[in-house]
């Protein structure tokens, strides 16, 4: 029998709970769900699905036509409030993606897909990280990653992401710019693309002008992307950043290099916001994720949209069946 996806419920509080449910008539065969039991018998009831939820120590003993969920932390519905940031969701979300991962190294899954948590929540819970790709890092030991996110029209992958915007031009640098376009290619290439076309957007506006606007494109971008042309990459650029996601949507290119977050994620949540997905790149494992975070303003309402965990569930499935 095929092994499952995993889905790590993210923060309770959160609308993990709910967008899981709304997708188990189509997914329960596939997936396994790492998270609270007792939350999700409160929507499984809440909502009136009459799922059959079972409560599994391994992914071993995964049932078919249940709802099968790793429990190991035991966190109720009562502990919290919903939509309001707790330590106790923060850490038990981490707990989950950490059952997660260890059972994804291990071979027990065959990859990740996470629903949010909540960078606040996370750290007043223990844990000092900035987001899910920084654990993922650090509990795969892995250096070298790049979060990329997925749409049908736009694809972006970015040179940093979680740190100031300060911090982020000065990690603009040649070297790394290499590494993420590397990596980059090699999803690409496992999802179907032959000769990706990679544009690298520029750092500031006009793409530095030729020095006039600042000098990071001549510096460190330019030569990056003529090492990486020597090596038989097909990559563009520096494309001043106004222009080059909309090339990209219209299909001049497959992927835009972001030099930082913000100029990735504005151009594809304006044009995907329910269908982006979040893939790491570079790790031992397989891991995709919704777009979106936890939307405490809504968390308990049912009306939480459940169209980019199906697409994340699509991407991790496609990319397993790949490797």
């Amino acid at each position: 029998m095929e092994k499952r996806l995993g889905i790590s419920m993210g923060d309770a509080a959160g609308v993990g709970p709910e967008i899981i449910l709304k997708i188990m008539n189509e997914y329960m065969n596939d997936v396994i769900i790492y998270g609270s039991y007792d939350v999700l018998d409160h929507y499984n009831e809440t909502f009136g699905y009459d799922y059959h939820l079972n409560r599994i120590g391994s992914a071993q003993e995964a049932i078919t036509d249940k709802v099968n969920i790793i429990d190991h932390t035991d966190l109720k519905y009562s502990d919290f409030e919903t939509g309001k940031v707790s330590p106790l969701c923060g850490k038990n979300a981490y707990l989950y993606l950490e059952k997660a991962i260890n059972d994804a190294m291990a071979g027990n899954i065959r990859a990740i897909v996470t629903c949010p948590l909540n960078k606040e929540a996370l750290r007043a819970g223990g844990y000092n990280y900035d987001g899910h790709t920084e654990i993922l890092s650090t509990l795969t030991d892995t250096s070298k990653y790049a979060m990329l996110l997925w749409s049908d029209r736009l694809k972006t992958i970015h040179v940093s992401t979680h740190v100031s915007l300060a911090k982020a031009i000065q990690m603009v640098k040649k070297d790394r710019i290499i590494d993420v376009v590397q990596l980059a290619c090699d999803i690409l290439k496992k999802a179907g693309y032959k000769d990706p076309r990679i544009a690298v957007a520029g750092l500031n506006p006009h793409a530095g002008e030729n020095g006039l606007f600042g000098d990071e494109e001549i510096r460190e971008i330019i030569p990056a992307i003529e090492e990486l042309k020597k090596n038989g990459i097909s990559v563009y650029g520096p494309i001043p950043p106004d222009v080059v996601f909309l090339k990209c949507y219209k299909g001049e290119y497959d992927l835009v290099v972001a030099m930082y977050h913000d100029q990735g994620h504005i151009p594809l949540k304006l044009m995907d916001f329910d269908g982006g997905v979040n893939i790491t790149c570079g790790l031992p494992i397989i891991r995709t994720s919704v777009d979106h975070g936890t939307a405490f303003d809504i968390a308990g309402k049912n009306i939480a949209r459940p169209d980019s965990l199906i697409k994340a569930i699509k991407a991790a499935d496609m990319i397993s069946k790949a490797e």
